[in-house]
């Protein structure tokens, strides 16, 4: 009787096991075992490499102003530099295509060993070592312009790629002007609320020596307590505040968070008389100076480009080819063979016949790309007529209120004055003084608010407009 078969273990032979099947290379075993669990890694993880400051902020420990920020910014903001190595791969794609319009020369050193057998009779030959260096040449001299217009869409995506780095320098302009005057707002903000704690502290030892006379009762001592605590938490968040806006502001710049940025406060009111211009002229200065609605069109420009070479894609094709090579022979025993120089040269008419209509989709898809970047142009072009309509309104708001505001800080003022002249000297109430201080916190946070806002605004219509100078004269491509 014949014994069992006894299989070997799956674990000596995987190929036995069916799951090895499935997955050959264990990747499966690179991932977390199940959706609920968090992947664990074999292995340690690549350290994380801090970001390297490529400029270094202006030597002392003077405040910082707006400008200075601004260049220190532009140098050293990662997203300048991605933006810029954007640009210059999309130059160098324009050097690609640019190429075609050379011709291709292909030099090539061969070696072959061959035991050939002779096909008649089957008598085996001897051994022949061939071997020599050869040369070989293409060019197409006509396309129907396929390649013309696959040049002028790289080159419109390169002006593309161009006008969105200087888009993303001005993002970033933009968001330095943002994070510098939230600071400055927060840094008047913590002068504000230090006044209101000393005009809370004066408050409650008036308050006390009007209870120590006999004039007020203990609950204006204790409402005057209450509005010291108030002033004094009031103070702690606005200075926590601060910290988080200069973290916020040395990110922006480029700069570890807990970098310690010193800065020009804000001194004088804005001079609102500089913006005197119409909205009707600053949605034509939109039009010519906003860097991605000029590279939204180059993208239309583009993709029509590449739309019209992909319809020219099944056209016939005229290349001429040659070739020119050395060859040598060893011939392990007679006859001898000498070595020859084989020469060719020829014009080739390649017509695509059928191509499984695959060409057919792709004219339909890159039609279709074409009228998509149009219409992303027109969504942009609207959306920026829109942010420029809203930034000059915005701005005109403002510049209004901080007329009143001044007025209102300075009637606040007086009355605070007032009431605690007339508090000191026995008359009126606690409730009065603190109702006139509050007031005279609310108008001064009000005045410094309003100043922010009109900056801001500012900021914001310049960057609706594309207002600055990082488009260069004749940059459009007719």
């Amino acid at each position: 009787m014949l014994a069992p078969v006894s299989w070997p273990a799956q674990a000596q032979y995987p190929m036995l096991d069916s799951s090895w099947w499935r997955d050959p290379f264990g990747t499966e075993q690179m991932t977390s075992p199940s959706p609920e669990r968090r992947f664990e890694p074999t292995q340690p993880l690549p350290a994380v490499t801090e970001p390297v400051v490529g400029a270094e902020l202006p030597a002392g420990n003077a405040a910082l102003t707006l400008p200075e920020l601004t260049e220190f910014a532009l140098r050293t903001n990662p997203r300048a530099r991605q933006a810029w190595f954007a640009a210059r791969a999309a130059a160098a794609s324009v050097g690609v295509l640019q190429g075609d319009d050379l011709p291709t020369i292909t030099g090539t050193v061969g070696y072959n060993r061959a035991h050939p057998v002779a096909g008649t009779n089957g008598l085996i030959s001897p051994w022949i070592n061939r071997y020599g260096p050869a040369i070989s040449f293409s060019y197409v001299l006509f396309d129907f312009g396929q390649g013309d217009d696959q040049t002028d869409a790289a080159e419109y995506r390169l002006l593309a790629a161009n006008l969105a780095h200087s888009r993303v320098l001005q993002d970033i302009v933009f968001q330095v002007e943002q994070a510098y005057y939230q600071l400055i707002g927060i840094e008047a903000l913590v002068r504000i609320n230090e006044q209101s704690l000393k005009n809370a502290e004066t408050a409650l030892d008036a308050a006390r020596r009007r209870r120590e006379s006999g004039l007020a009762t203990a609950a204006d001592v204790f409402r005057a307590e209450t509005l010291v605590a108030q002033a004094q938490l009031a103070l702690t968040r606005s200075r926590g505040e601060f910290e988080k806006a200069r973290g916020q502001l040395a990110t922006v710049v480029g700069l570890p968070v807990n970098s310690s940025l010193r800065i020009q406060t804000l001194s004088s009111p804005p001079q609102t008389q500089q913006v005197a211009k119409s909205v009707t002229d600053y949605l034509e200065k939109m039009k010519s100076m906003r860097p991605d609605v000029v590279a939204a069109e180059a993208q239309a420009r583009a993709a029509r480009a590449s739309a019209s070479a992909a319809s020219k894609a099944g056209y016939p094709t005229i290349e001429v080819s040659g070739s020119y090579a050395l060859q040598y022979y060893e011939v392990t025993g007679p006859p001898d063979r000498p070595g020859n120089r084989p020469t060719a040269i020829g014009i080739n008419l390649r017509v695509p016949l059928f191509t499984g209509f695959k060409q057919t989709y792709a004219t339909r898809q890159a039609q279709a790309l074409a009228d998509q970047a149009e219409a992303s142009r027109d969504q942009l072009f609207r959306q920026s007529q829109l942010e420029v309509w809203q930034a000059y309104y915005d701005l005109q708001t403002v510049t209004t209120g901080i007329g009143s505001t001044e007025a209102q800080v300075k009637s606040a003022e007086q009355t605070a004055q007032a009431t605690l002249a007339r508090y000191t000297a026995g008359f009126g109430t606690i409730l009065d003084l603190i109702t006139a201080q509050q007031d005279e916190t609310n108008a001064r946070t009000q005045r410094i608010q309003s100043y922010l806002d009109w900056y801001t605004v500012l900021a914001r219509l310049n960057l609706a407009l594309g207002a600055s100078n990082l488009i260069p004269n004749g940059s459009e491509k007719k």
